[in-house]
């Protein structure tokens, strides 16, 4: 005998799953995702821009008369969400129904919920990986390494303050388990109760510790350097340095030459140039350490690229270094000169995870709204804006019958300099 399907049969589907995607999250979490909620439609294409906010300069006189003082630039950037692909799961008909007969969705729908929300995780993690400006650490040294995990975890709390990112909440920093088992090591009275939990709470170490939540992600994406011990460059010609210049991506192309040969310079890699600091993005001021010695500026690699056989090439950078000669948007005390020595961070031949700290407001993900098939559809929303699709319907040229259920993101970064990679110190 046919199966006989409910009229609520994917509504069903969809409350069972909802469930346990929103229980298995944990850095999607701690992003925005309400900038872009409702933006998307059919008619918007593969990117929304919204507009960067505007700084300004102040001036300082002695009588008030300012005709004859540099007025600020308005200068508006845009910051865009990208469409990613799809993320989809299906089984066929007479499985869901047989489970939804028996009262036994959770057992089905647990492991396709997992897969999603891993997948989805792990995407968003390497996204955030190579898009965020700050370096706390020494690029490859795992945090302990000195003695002192808790210290190293403290120092991106401490350069995010310096650096000026809002402290008004939000603020997250993200280890691995290993990590967390070095951070239980210096302080036992973590741990606790887990049973009824989410992930994300379940993930959470400490709520509150130099401004930051501390958590663990089994999610956080990881690199792979390039072989060659030569990881140490110049720069060739002398980078775009204006605000103009990066405000629509706030990334930054730095020509180099004398690495390695046909190094490969993966995404997510970092690198410090020698001679350029820090600014704090609101006092415009170098950012010194506890010994009163300037934090040189560092940027991470967005794009892979493969350097020719002079190890020479264009590396694309995020947290752009901006020197103007007003000031309203510096993010260096000097400019990016030809000969500058440009450094990658890390060993060759290894692989890297960082950990990952960042603002809230560094980051968001958005749901594209999903055009419905020629079948019974139900689409839920979560309670921060993510929207999913359950489908049923037949393959009839396949000759099956199937129900899937579909999630399709849109990735933004807002500011990269509201992030960083963590690492330790020898």
């Amino acid at each position: 005998m046919a199966n006989n399907f409910d009229s609520n049969f994917s509504r069903k589907i969809m409350d069972a799953f909802l469930d346990k995607f929103q229980s298995e999250r944990v850095l999607t979490k701690n992003v925005d995702t309400q900038l872009f909620a409702g933006k998307f439609n059919p008619s918007t294409g593969e990117n929304i821009d919204i507009k960067r906010p505007t700084d300004y300069v102040s001036v300082r006189t002695a009588t008030g008369d300012v005709s004859g003082e540099t007025k600020s630039d308005i200068l508006t950037g845009k910051a865009t969400a990208t469409v990613q692909d799809y993320f989809t799961a299906f089984v066929d008909y007479d499985e869901a129904d047989e489970a939804l007969k028996m009262n036994q969705l959770d057992q089905l729908l647990a492991p396709m919920a997992t897969r999603i929300v891993t997948d989805f995780e792990v995407d968003y993690a390497k996204f955030m990986m190579a898009n965020s400006a700050l370096l706390a650490g020494s690029a490859g040294t795992a945090i302990g390494a000195g003695g002192d995990a808790w210290g190293d975890v403290a120092e991106a709390g401490a350069l995010m303050q310096a650096s000026g990112i809002p402290m008004d909440g939000g603020w997250n920093y993200a280890v691995n388990a290993f990590a967390q088992r070095k951070l239980a090591g210096d302080q036992r009275s973590l741990g606790g109760e887990t049973g009824s939990m989410t992930a994300n709470e379940r993930a959470t170490i400490q709520e509150k510790f130099a401004g930051m939540k501390v958590m663990t992600a089994t999610t956080l994406g990881s690199y792979s350097t390039g072989t060659g011990a030569d990881r140490a460059g110049t720069v060739v010609g002398t980078p775009v340095a204006t605000y103009a210049g990066a405000k629509d991506t706030m990334t930054q192309v730095v020509g180099v030459t004398a690495f390695q040969a046909n190094l490969v310079v993966a995404a997510g890699e970092t690198v410090t140039i020698t001679g350029r600091n820090r600014l704090n993005l609101s006092t415009r001021e170098v950012v010194l350490d506890e010994t009163g010695a300037p934090i040189v500026w560092t940027a991470t690699v967005t794009t892979t690229v493969t350097l020719d056989g002079s190890g020479a090439g264009n590396l694309t950078l995020t947290g752009p270094a901006i020197f103007e000669a007003n000031g309203q948007y510096n993010t260096v005390d000097s400019a990016i000169a030809a000969s500058d020595v440009i450094t990658l961070g890390g060993a060759a031949s290894t692989i890297i995870q960082p950990n990952l700290f960042w603002h809230k407001q560094a980051f968001t993900v958005a749901s594209v709204p999903i055009k419905k098939l020629h079948s019974t559809d139900t689409i839920a929303t979560t309670e921060d804006g993510l929207q999913l699709r359950v489908s049923k319907g037949s393959g009839f040229l396949e000759n099956t019958n199937k129900v899937r259920i579909d999630f399709r993101p849109a990735y933004g970064v807002m500011n990269p300099f509201f992030a960083g990679q963590g690492f330790g110190n020898p």
